[in-house]
């Protein structure tokens, strides 16, 4: 009974990452990459966002109970699961770390992105261009908030590959290989995407070298 147990619950952390997870991730690294088009741009993306009808309901078992139970089931998996780097050094044991490693680093950094926005949100802050843009004008919270994205983005990208992988889509050395191209080519996408975003928020001449 106990198997069964946690072999449901890590097909559905699994899905979760992917559905509804991963397509929020895609779908605030696009509305924040509005910033690249200005300050209008991006607060009517975001505000758009906010006139959803629904809003609180979707927030709340679209995304916070979602992550709430991927990340706290996942600190469970780093905490329990046994990396073998060091005796085997091979790229799908370091990606094993590094996912164990960024979802760690994520809790953090959601937590605090949802503080910093969200929560003051609810304080009667507007959340917009200029609020994103006196965070990111510490050259800690810059560092801070680039290493999150790219923890989302790899994490998001290598968990597509073990997703794959667990629900039996690449079953063959051939397949898990080209999944392997196609998911890193999705981090170096999403990357650029987010990153991009966020230098236009401190200078929006930076967003375009």
């Amino acid at each position: 009974m106990a198997g069964n147990s946690e072999y449901f619950n890590r097909r559905l952390h699994s899905l979760l990452g992917v559905i509804p997870i991963g397509i929020f991730l895609v779908q605030h690294l696009v509305v924040n990459h509005f910033a690249t088009q200005g300050a209008s741009s991006f607060n009517t993306a975001s505000h758009f966002m906010e006139s959803l009808p629904f809003r609180y309901a979707l927030e709340l078992f679209i995304i916070f109970i979602p992550i709430l139970y991927h990340g706290i089931y996942g600190i469970y998996i780093a905490f329990t699961a046994k990396n073998n780097v060091q005796r085997y050094n091979t790229f799908r044991n370091w990606m094993f770390v590094l996912q164990r490693f960024t979802g760690v680093f994520l809790l953090i950094f959601i937590a605090w992105h949802v503080y910093e926005t969200r929560f003051q949100a609810a304080l009667g802050v507007e959340v917009n261009y200029d609020m994103m843009a006196d965070i990111l004008s510490s050259p800690f919270m810059l560092i801070f908030y680039i290493l999150g994205v790219l923890s989302a983005t790899f994490h998001f990208a290598n968990g597509l590959w073990s997703f794959a992988v667990s629900w039996g889509i690449t079953v063959s050395p051939r397949a898990q290989r080209i999944a392997t191209y196609v998911t890193m080519a999705i981090f170096v996408a999403l990357s650029f995407v987010g990153i991009r975003a966020i230098l236009a928020f401190i200078n929006p001449e930076l967003a375009n070298i």
